[in-house]
């Protein structure tokens, strides 16, 4: 029994056994069509496929190109969600988010039945967003090895006791013990084989975190059985194209708030008051597609406003960045060991936000707070502080040691090999 024990640890985990690899696979990738939940998955994929995997990623149409950038198949489904960048059509009460990802997932099903199920392309091993419930559903029916990829933090050990108001506010709201019965109910039609709604949504057997365990609340109550930090994992993202520091530039700020919450003109025009003018300060401007550039007014030379930026490529030469905190922004400014000013918008922003607080690398202002004075005074009181860069030094050091792309990818292997 002991040696049969230790080889299946073997198998299992490829930093013992990095000789061990398995056949070429075919892994199916299920996501949501949310940049903040695909592009984390894209380097993955990409491994995936030059290591010889055939892998099918499910998603909306409006992610095909960039999907199928990575080699990667791309299978199309009539998402539920709201497919604006915007913030528009998203609700916030609670029971009716949960019905949003649960008609999101019912619109899914039968694509994944047809096409993998029922069909002779069944996959291997099952690839699932946090938010692509459809994905563990097929997993568990098939009786695959079924693998979370998570952009953000996962469950620790008492998560749902921690914050009861969150879990009852949706059993006890009107309309909540109606979601539990839909949902169990497409469970158990669907052959899952964890019937219990809570569970199946939050606790899955295996899940790879995209993200530096830094950034995890509560790590140390993570069960690292079924979870293992990787840290991000990022692609060369030549698609986006490069940016090139301006010659005279001493220092570089980026400043975005991402893709879905950019109707902030006043923010903007905060910031340019802020930055501009500051001696040796170069600011580089993400609008995205909801403000006008007219609105910002004139504009100094040391600022450039664009849509959007390849952000990996300005953090990589930035000295400063103000972020919304989303996940992906804000471990990408942990890898390249940027000092940040979080103006969280909404979601997970706000914990991130205090995360990165918490780390002593960031000021937190919330947009209300986010004057042209305070902009400046947390800029410079960051950048000025020795403590801080000697901080995101090790922080930095810590996640790339994480593993990144090729972790996550051995990580999956080891599940086909189990």
């Amino acid at each position: 029994m002991e040696r049969r024990d230790v080889t299946s640890r073997l198998i299992r985990d490829p930093r013992r056994c990095p000789m061990t690899r398995p056949r070429p696979a075919h892994v199916l990738m299920v996501s949501i069509p949310a940049h903040g939940h695909v592009n984390p998955s894209l380097a993955v994929i990409a491994e995936l496929v030059a290591r010889g995997h055939r892998v099918s990623y499910v998603n909306h149409e409006s992610f095909r190109e960039v999907i199928e950038s990575t080699g990667a198949a791309f299978v199309p489904y009539p998402s539920a969600l709201p497919l604006h960048t915007s913030t528009e059509g998203w609700v916030e009460e609670p029971v009716a988010l949960q019905e949003l990802f649960l008609d999101d997932a019912l619109a899914m099903w039968p694509v994944l039945l047809e096409r993998f199920a029922e069909g002779a392309d069944r996959p291997d091993l099952v690839l699932g967003d946090i938010g692509a419930f459809a994905g563990r559903a097929l997993g568990e029916r098939l009786g695959v090895p079924v693998v979370q990829l998570s952009p953000t933090y996962v469950g620790w050990d008492g998560f749902e006791q921690d914050f009861p108001e969150v879990f009852e506010a949706v059993r006890k709201a009107p309309g909540g013990a109606e979601h539990y019965r839909r949902f169990a109910d497409w469970l158990a039609g669907a052959g899952a084989v964890q019937r219990d709604v809570d569970a199946f949504k939050g606790r899955p057997e295996r899940s790879i975190a995209l993200i530096p365990r830094a950034l995890q609340p509560n790590a140390d109550r993570v069960d690292g059985r079924r979870v293992t930090f990787v840290g991000p994992c990022f692609g060369d993202r030549a698609h986006q194209g490069r940016w090139q520091r301006p010659d005279g530039a001493e220092k570089v700020l980026l400043v975005s708030l991402g893709s879905a919450f950019t109707h902030q003109p006043a923010f903007y025009r905060a910031c340019v008051q802020a930055f501009g003018d500051l001696p040796g300060w170069h600011t580089v401007l993400q609008i995205g597609a909801h403000t006008d550039e007219a609105e910002l007014g004139e504009l100094p030379d040391t600022v450039e406003v664009h849509r959007w930026v390849p952000q990996l490529s300005v953090l990589a030469q930035a000295d400063a960045f103000v972020t919304h905190a989303g996940m992906g922004g804000s471990s990408e400014g942990l890898f390249h060991a940027v000092p940040m000013i979080a103006v969280p918008q909404a979601a997970d922003q706000f914990a991130n936000a205090d995360a990165l607080v918490g780390l002593g690398v960031a000021r937190r202002l919330d947009t209300g707070q986010a004057t042209a004075e305070a902009l400046r005074a947390a800029l410079l009181e960051l950048t000025g502080d020795p403590a801080v860069a000697e901080r995101l030094k090790v922080l930095s050091a810590a996640g790339r040691a994480e593993g990144g792309t090729r972790r996550a990818v051995d990580l999956i292997e080891a599940e086909l090999g189990a």
